[in-house]
């Protein structure tokens, strides 16, 4: 057996050591990500005034109807245009984690859910596919990706500058990934609270936090784009993953 490694190899009492100096630096980590958490909760809010719809199994539904009873709602920007075959590989890395998510966030008053700008009847599709229960509702017909800079036309996608991640931009799809977070009020009223984009929404995938602590971490550096590995989950063999095909996913 092979045992060359690039890391030392000391006593546990060395070990020991070094790992106290390293959690010094999380500890610090984790003080600053609670601070940057309060000012996240501390930004204003915008009053929502345009009246969205979305398709949903029960029918045609406003934004207030997606809470569902709770006063938080958390939206999961997946990328599925019109007439694509397939979700955007990376997103559906981000839903894999979403299901057993629920239940826990609704005891703490939210609600989260998916929306596209694929038509329903393409959502289910693809959902029945991956074996996802989460709500999952379709904006098309409606500015909703648009307006929270998501989705692009064709024109804007050719000029090299669409507005994403609160800067003018070039992008190589017309859908883009994000999270969006929305209040809604006793009175009814629904406000938008908070949009995080780019690689922002890697706070969705739980099996990045995991990878982050192993050896060889991500393990991302060779390879031609970052999440190139991530393949849809019915779609990995038995042996390491391999390099990824061409796909409609951004670059996260």
């Amino acid at each position: 057996m092979n045992t060359k490694t690039e890391h030392s190899i000391v006593t546990r009492s060395e070990w020991l050591a070094a790992r106290k100096e390293l959690l010094a630096e999380e500890k610090r980590l984790t003080r600053q990500m609670d601070a940057v958490s309060a000012r996240r909760r501390a930004l204003p809010w915008v009053k929502i005034e345009k009246d969205y719809q979305f398709d949903s199994r029960k029918g045609r539904v406003p934004l207030a109807a997606l809470f569902a009873g709770r006063s938080q709602l958390v939206v999961q920007h997946f990328m599925l245009g019109p007439g694509w075959d397939e979700g955007c590989p990376s997103c559906s890395f981000m839903a894999d984690h979403t299901d057993g998510m629920l239940s826990h966030l609704a005891a703490r008053d939210v609600t989260m859910l998916a929306v596209s700008r694929a038509p329903l009847a393409e959502i289910e599709a693809f959902k029945k596919r991956m074996g996802w229960h989460f709500e999952w509702v379709s904006s098309h017909g409606s500015d909703f990706n648009h307006d929270f800079n998501v989705s692009f036309t064709e024109a804007e996608v050719a000029s090299g500058k669409v507005n994403y991640n609160y800067t003018s931009q070039p992008f190589g799809s017309t859908e883009a990934p994000g999270i969006s977070v929305f209040h809604q009020a006793a009175d009814g009223a629904v406000y938008h609270t908070y949009s995080v984009y780019g690689r922002g929404v890697e706070l969705m995938m739980g099996t990045y936090r995991i990878l982050d602590l192993t050896p060889k971490g991500r393990d991302e550096e060779h390879l031609e784009r970052s999440m190139a590995w991530v393949r849809y989950h019915d779609r990995y063999d038995t042996g390491p993953a391999k390099s990824g095909r061409p796909s409609k996913e951004a670059k996260v």
